[in-house]
Formats: C-alpha cells, structure tokens, sequence
C-alpha cells in the first residue's frame, strides 16, 4: 500500500487507513513471535595449562616474539616479510577491500538514495505547404528542460539499521583479526625457514669435518696398508667412507642453497643473490616462554577473534531476517522542475514568436511495505540464517578448543625438546672425547681402524642428533609462540570498528 501528495495537500481514505492498521498489526505480531533463540557457544577452558608453565615476563613479550631471541638478523628478516612479503602484501590488500566495502555499506545504510534525473530536447518542424491553413500554426524550433529529484527514505522504526550496522562492523573486525593472524603465521614461518637453514648450515660443517677426518683415516689406512702394517681391505673401507661423506657433503650444500632461495622468496627478496643472505651454522637457547593462562587465548589469538567476530556478524544477520517480517515505511519527497519553448507563427512566412511555460512541483509520498504474501520465504530465510549462526557458534567452539589444545601441546612439546638437548648435549660431549682418544691409539698403532671408526661414527651420530634436537627446540618455540597468540598486539585493534 503506498500513498503520494501533490503540494501541501495529503489525503487518506478512512478506509485505507483501516486496511493499512490492520496489515501492520498482523506483521507485527507476527514479527513478535518469530524470535529464535541464539546459540551459547562453549568456551569453557580449564584453569591452567598440563603443561610446564612459562617464566614470569610482561604479555609484550608475545607482540614481538622474535626480538627475544637477540639475532639481529632474524629480527630484519621478520620486519623485511612483514613489509614486502607477498603474503604481507596480500593480507594487506584484503583488508583495504573491506575497509572499503564497509564505507560502501556505511553509506548505503545512513544516506538516501537520491537520483537526479534531468532531460532536454530541441525540436524543428518545418512547414512545406499551408496554403490553405487559417489562423496560427506553429512552426520551427521547440525546446523543453525537466530535472527531477527524488528521494527515498526509509524510517528505522525496527532498529533494521542498528542491525545492519552490527554485521557491517563484525564483518570488519573479522578481516582486520584475518589480517593480523595472516601476518603473525608469516612471522612465525619466517622463523622457522630461518632456523631451519641455520641446522642446515650446522649439519653442513659437520659433514665437512666429518670428510675432514674420514681423509685423515684414508690417508693413514692407505700408508699402513702400503707398509704391510693392515690389510688392504682396511683402505679400501676408509675410502668408501671418504666417498660416503663427501656425498653428504654435497647433499647438505644443496639443501642449504634451496633453503636460503626459499627464505628470500618468503620475505619478498626473491631476486636477491644467495650472497646477500649468510647463514651461520650456530644454534642458539630459545629463549623462555611467558607464563600465561588459556583464558588469555581468547583475546590473544587472532583466530580465535575473528571466529567471534563471524559469529556476531552472523547473529546480526539473523535479526535482520527476523525483522523482515514487521512492515517498512519509506517517505519519498521529490522536487521537479520544467520549461518548454515553442514558436508562433499566424501564417507561413509570417512574423513569429515564441511561447514559454514554465512549471514546477513538489511531492511529498509515502509507502507502507507489509510483507504479507512473503511470509512463507521470510520464515524460511528465518531457518536457513539461523543454520547458518549455529555454524559460526560451532566454529568459535572448535576455534577456542583448537588454541588451547596448540598452546598445551606446544609447551609440552617444547619442555620435552629442552630436556632432549640437555640429555643430548653431555652424551655429545662423552662421545667426542672417546673418539679422541680413540683416534690417539689408532695414530700410535694401539687400535685398529674398526674400533677407531666406530667411536667416531658414534660421536657424529650422538652430535647429529644434538643438532637435529636444538634446530626443534627452536622450531618449537616459534610454534609456542604463536600457539599463545604472539606476533601481534591485541591492543592495536579496536573493540569497535573504525569510521573509516
């Protein structure tokens, strides 16, 4: 139903009226009944952590994780991705999108839509006879102008707005959290590819030391195989394990070299020559862990915000279907104006003139939206939206699980590496200096070669897993860090969503 006036005057039948009333109480108790409960995710956590807790440092300690590791050159190569990485660069242009989809949706909620319509034509009539014609007839060019400015309004009377505004600003506060989570995972994978390179990088001197001294049994073997002191046999074993390592060798440098071109590409510097990135073959302590409890994850990890964020958009969303049912009044007032120009002329060939009218309006309108006929449809949008909210809950569920069994597992995980590289450590120590004595017997003729190879292939199994267990150390204390929600500050990001 839907009502206009022309001027100052605007008149409704009585009975319309009563039609109208009556259709708005039948929506509206309608749209009073129709209210579906909303789910209560579970988020319920246990008070602490079965884990070993963390030390007692400041919640910054997280924002910028990687800065508590004191390398210099880790810390560059975090800022560099965080900056020109493409995965930087991408996450940033996804929420330059929203951002702008926002504004979009901002404007379409508070401003009318305001059409201005304007036309003009220009028409030349020429008369070829009017010989017989008597009084006026009109003849050469005719003009006409007409603009027109309509507006539509919509009266919230429902709070529609309010629950639109709801699902624009989550859906805000969903792409800034996806944004933050996409360059805090950045951080912590350039982490792990650097350390990654740098137990290459250790593995690779090991090797080489290990062809060191493979060389120095060979060439020993050779003599004393030579002088009749060994069997020729003795040699030739030393020389297959000369060859042995020197392969090693030239594996572990070709996976060094992948290792380091994976990194520059991960930070965006992938036309960088290998030259510019060195790596050292050292492998440093993690440095501890902070102390937190799972409560914290809920605000910590961005996932685990942006999950919630989904589910209240998506809660929004629903109201908005609910409120579908209760009527909608648009006012629509409008202003037009018009001009047209036509020529005069008593006879053919006569003397002329023009006539001008001008006229203008102003309208005032209204229209009363009832859905009734569309009930069905809207129940069932009802149903499908709330499906669709049930979906978020779960998801927000699943997401607070997930942190709290990561950050859990992390810790756990982590105290046990520490406890291997302590264990390992003095085995290491052990192992070498029984090699080196080993070694000293075999120079003076005291041991053969076999025993002297294998309290050597002893140490470098012993000192391989050393190495093997600090490089995980130090991949699981990434993974705990981001785990707890690090390489980002919650504060940064707004409770509600920015104007912009």
């Amino acid at each position: 139903m839907s009502f206009a006036a022309t001027g100052a005057s605007l008149r409704l039948r009585p009975i319309d009226v009563r039609r109208a009333a009556l259709l708005a109480a039948t929506a509206l108790a309608l749209g009073a009944c129709v209210h579906t409960p909303r789910p209560t995710p579970d988020t319920r956590l246990p008070a602490a952590y079965e884990a070993p807790a963390g030390a007692a440092l400041p919640d910054q300690a997280l924002d910028r994780w990687w800065t508590g590791f004191n390398d210099p050159q880790l810390t560059a190569l975090i800022e560099t991705a965080l900056e020109k990485a493409p995965d930087a660069r991408t996450a940033q242009a996804v929420l330059d999108e929203a951002r702008a989809s926002r504004r979009s949706q901002i404007r379409q909620l508070y401003i009318p839509q305001t059409p201005l319509k304007g036309n003009a034509s220009k028409t030349h009539t020429k008369i070829l006879d009017n010989s017989g014609a008597a009084g006026f007839t009109q003849g050469g060019d005719s003009e006409s102008y007409g603009v027109n400015f309509d507006v539509s309004w919509e009266l919230d009377l429902w709070g529609r707005r309010a629950a639109a505004r709801q699902v624009v600003d989550n859906d805000l506060a969903a792409a800034r959290f996806a944004y933050e989570g996409a360059r805090a995972s950045l951080a912590a994978q350039v982490a792990q590819s650097y350390f990654e390179a740098r137990g290459l990088a250790v593995q690779l001197d090991d090797a080489r030391e290990t062809a060191r001294i493979n060389g120095s049994l060979r060439d020993f073997a050779t003599k004393k195989a030579a002088a009749g002191l060994i069997a020729t046999s003795e040699a030739d074993r030393a020389e297959a394990d000369q060859a042995q390592s020197l392969a090693q060798v030239a594996d572990l440098e070709g996976q060094l070299t992948a290792a380091r071109r994976t990194l520059l590409i991960l930070v965006g510097r992938g036309v960088d020559p290998l030259a510019s990135l060195p790596v050292d073959a050292t492998l440093d302590t993690p440095p501890a862990i902070p102390a937190t409890v799972p409560d914290a994850l809920l605000a910590r990890r961005p996932d685990v915000r942006e999950a919630q964020a989904r589910l209240a958009s998506a809660a929004g969303n629903l109201k908005i279907n609910e409120l579908a049912l209760l009527p909608t009044l648009n006012l629509t007032p409008g202003i037009g104006w018009s001009k047209s120009v036509s020529p005069a002329f008593p006879f053919a060939g006569g003397g002329g003139s023009k006539t001008s009218t001008t006229s203008s309006a102003w309208t005032l309108g209204g229209n009363v939206s009832i859905p009734v006929l569309n009930i069905p449809t809207l129940l069932a949008d009802i149903d499908a939206q709330n499906a669709r909210t049930r979906q978020a809950a779960i998801a927000y569920e699943k997401a607070v699980q997930t942190a709290y069994g990561e950050a859990e597992n992390a810790m756990a995980q982590l105290a046990a590496d520490q406890r291997r590289v302590e264990a390992l450590t003095g085995g290491e120590a052990r192992a070498r200096r029984a090699y080196e004595a080993g070694r000293k017997g075999y120079d003076l003729g005291l041991t053969d070669l076999t025993t002297t190879l294998q309290s050597e292939q002893s140490w470098r199994l012993t000192r391989t897993a050393l190495t093997g267990a600090r490089t995980q150390a130090l991949l699981r204390a990434v993974q705990a860090y981001k785990a707890l929600g690090g390489g980002w500050s919650p504060d940064s990001v707004p409770t509600k969503a920015s104007s912009r």
